[in-house]
């Protein structure tokens, strides 16, 4: 089952996207994991996780977070913009599954 982390400042914001994106893998009949955490959270996180979605508040940490990302082998992006402020779930979904299966 894929497992996805997303990070933002405080992990708000990114819960409602997360319910969106469970929305969208259930109505796919995906199976995956997703969680949203803060910033704070990130170093004890990611090596559970498939890949790591930051939110586009936080897109200057990706400089600080892709070192520990790439030695964990794990891929990290950050969000669309247009489909955070939209909501996009399944948009986000799917962009975070091909990242996974890259």
């Amino acid at each position: 089952m894929p497992k996805i982390l997303l990070c933002c400042a405080a992990g708000m914001s990114t819960s409602m996207v997360v319910q969106k994106m469970e929305k969208a893998a259930k109505e796919k009949g995906v199976e995956v994991e997703i969680k949203a955490v803060g910033i704070e959270e990130f170093n004890d996180q990611i090596a559970n996780f498939d890949c790591c979605l930051l939110g586009p508040q936080i897109k200057y940490k990706l400089a600080d977070f892709q070192p520990l990302a790439q030695q964990l082998n794990k891929p990290i992006t950050v969000i669309n913009s247009m489909d955070y402020g939209m909501m996009n779930g399944e948009k986000i979904l799917d962009d975070s599954l091909k990242l996974i299966h890259a």
